[in-house]
């Protein structure tokens, strides 16, 4: 099966080699998305920590002994950077701790809550109402963020979908169908030239879907291997619907 398989590609080199490269630069696409994952993760899990410091701080705890509180509630991503942090602030000063925590996150709100945070300590400001308001205003916009990539995120795949898989199954199904290779129509000119177009339209899609969520590097790193999945849709579609 395996040889009949490859048999199809046999005056196709170039489609063997995408998908090949496909399979390889996917690999690459996966830390990206990992790594958003867990900053991401790491986001929505501030507003509560946020608001948990502001009430401990409300009871009569310090900052440093709020965050040990919050160390030990959470259980994520988040509590395991706190109880890093709080060990490491034995061996050196509670800012260092602090700066070092929001360096280890990689997320820009964590940096700005923590700069904010010792800003704070060294103004006198009163922390807890700080920390407060900082709490509702990054709820609300996590809450924002994540509706909007619900959202873009759907369009996303539609668009990939339609210009990748579904595009180029509709158009070799019509090639298939109304000009076969039994009936004597010699088409691999025009084949070869749609199963490129395909493969650009496809990286065209995929660029497209990673401009609208905000990560096109990342993105790219799947190009290929959609590019590979279209043009062999296409390539072998017209291979079993023509006969």
């Amino acid at each position: 099966m395996i040889f009949s398989t490859l048999e199809m590609f046999r005056n196709d080199p170039l489609l063997l080699l995408l998908i090949t490269m496909g399979v390889a630069c996917s690999i690459g696409g996966i830390p990206p998305i990992l790594e958003r994952v867990r900053r991401r993760g790491i986001e929505n899990d501030l507003p509560a920590m946020l608001e948990a410091l502001s009430d401990s701080l409300g009871a009569g705890l310090g900052l440093q002994q709020a965050m040990m509180a919050e160390a030990d509630r959470n259980n994520g991503t988040l509590g395991k950077l706190l109880r890093e942090t709080l060990a490491e602030s034995h061996a050196s000063s509670f800012d260092a701790a602090l700066a070092s925590f929001a360096t280890k996150s990689r997320s820009s709100q964590v940096q700005r809550v923590m700069h904010l945070m010792s800003t704070a300590i060294e103004q006198d400001a009163p922390l807890q109402n700080i920390l407060s308001d900082m709490s509702r205003d990054y709820e609300r916009l996590n809450d924002l963020m994540n509706r909007r990539e619900s959202d873009l995120m759907g369009r996303s795949i539609l668009i990939i979908m339609f210009v990748s898989i579904g595009l180029p199954f509709l158009i070799a199904f019509i090639v298939g169908l109304f000009a076969p290779r039994t009936q004597g129509f010699q088409l691999e000119s025009f084949n070869n030239s749609f199963t490129m177009f395909f493969g650009a339209a496809s990286f065209v899609a995929i660029s497209v879907s990673g401009r609208m969520l905000g990560r096109m590097r990342s993105a790219l790193w799947w190009a290929p291997l959609w590019m590979a999945i279209s043009m062999t849709i296409y390539h072998v579609g017209v291979l079993v619907i023509g006969g």
